[in-house]
């Protein structure tokens, strides 16, 4: 009896210093003999679909399927295109689809309002502070004219969407220059290529213009950037990655090494473009996977903002979704305790530590 006692101690004392020692979680495999230092691989390659369509907010998955991230945790990932948001999101819904990149509008909220059930995860993209890849620009002819937000009263204006996060970023300029919709002339145009041969042939005074074409039409004189959208807007939240409900719920063990992996992307981005560190590398991937080729391009624009934990700017989500409220396009009730959960990027920030 005295034998076995003593074993049984010699094993607890074995087991309770292992656990000190090394702090594992059971559940979340964490392991240091693992080639991503972090999480243990899964048992078997897994596969992964993203709808993603070469969106330089795509940024964070590119990095990390070419860097080899998600091969780390045995994780294969398949791109996969729609034609439109409103096909994609049913698609996520039912787990067709694990992971997409969604754009704040009043269409979204209807869809997840009226019982398309998708989750809002992460960050995918806002402007960097002074640096907004997503702006106003005025035509090159007009910058002595036009010098503050409030003399663009009386011009025609070119937005790319009504209710949509375009619209939402071009009224919150509107109360900055102490102006109404009634002030300026609206026009709707969807196609940010026509936004640039509008204002060089003279029918369009300016535009919330988006990066590459801010950059391409500065350097063939067409138009000036005018101001930055965040000396009014420094919090918009412009895109969300969303996960299937079914992909985070039922496969959590995968969504978590996906989500680490997909931060460790986003954060060699921010090394890239934030650091100047292996920027030449992310450069050409991002040529490889986004519709921007030119390399010496890639040098020039104002890149989209990605934040390197994930974190979304949660108050501006509800305050669009107000804004398109009172505009009268809200259909149904959006719950945002159910719709935005965070808590699989927090478990993943967690375990690969905050970005430095």
């Amino acid at each position: 009896m005295k034998k076995w006692l003593g074993v049984f101690g010699i094993l607890v004392l074995l087991i309770g210093g292992c656990s000190n020692e090394e702090s594992v979680d059971v559940n979340d495999d964490v392991s240091k003999d693992n080639p991503s230092g972090d999480l243990a691989p899964l048992s078997k390659k897994t596969k992964v679909v993203i709808a993603e369509d070469g969106a330089a907010s795509g940024a964070g998955f590119y990095i990390a399927n070419d860097k080899g991230y998600f091969a780390d945790y045995n994780i294969e990932v398949e791109f996969a295109t729609f034609a439109n948001s409103d096909d994609m999101l049913p698609a996520l819904a039912s787990g067709e689809v694990d992971i997409a990149g969604g754009i704040s509008s009043a269409s979204f909220f209807n869809a997840i309002a009226q019982g398309i059930d998708v989750k809002i995860i992460a960050d995918k993209g806002h402007n960097a502070d002074g640096k907004s890849y997503f702006t106003f620009v005025i035509a090159d002819d007009l910058a002595d004219e036009i010098k503050d937000y409030s003399d663009l009263k009386g011009k025609r204006i070119a937005v790319s969407s009504e209710n949509g996060v375009d619209d939402y970023i071009f009224h919150i300029m509107l109360d900055h220059a102490g102006l109404t919709k009634d002030d300026v002339e609206f026009v709707l145009m969807p196609d940010f290529g026509n936004m640039m041969a509008a204002i060089e042939n003279g029918s369009i005074d300016a535009a919330l213009q988006i990066e590459p074409l801010i950059t391409t039409g500065v350097a063939q004189g067409i138009h000036v950037r005018f101001g930055d959208a965040t000396d009014y807007a420094p919090e918009a939240q412009i895109a969300m990655v969303l996960g299937s409900p079914q992909f985070l719920n039922e496969e959590r063990d995968v969504a978590l090494r996906f989500m680490a992996a997909y931060l460790k992307g986003v954060r060699d981005y921010n090394d890239a473009f934030k650091k100047d560190i292996g920027k030449d590398e992310i450069i050409e991937i991002m040529t490889k996977y986004t519709r921007l080729k030119d390399a010496a391009v890639w040098e020039d624009v104002y890149v989209t903002g990605l934040n390197p934990d994930g974190k979304m700017f949660i108050g501006d989500i509800r305050d669009q979704y107000e804004l398109y409220k009172k505009n009268g396009a809200i259909r149904g009730e959006f719950k945002f305790d159910e719709a935005i959960d965070t808590s699989l990027t927090e478990k993943a920030v967690e375990i690969i530590g905050e970005y430095e």
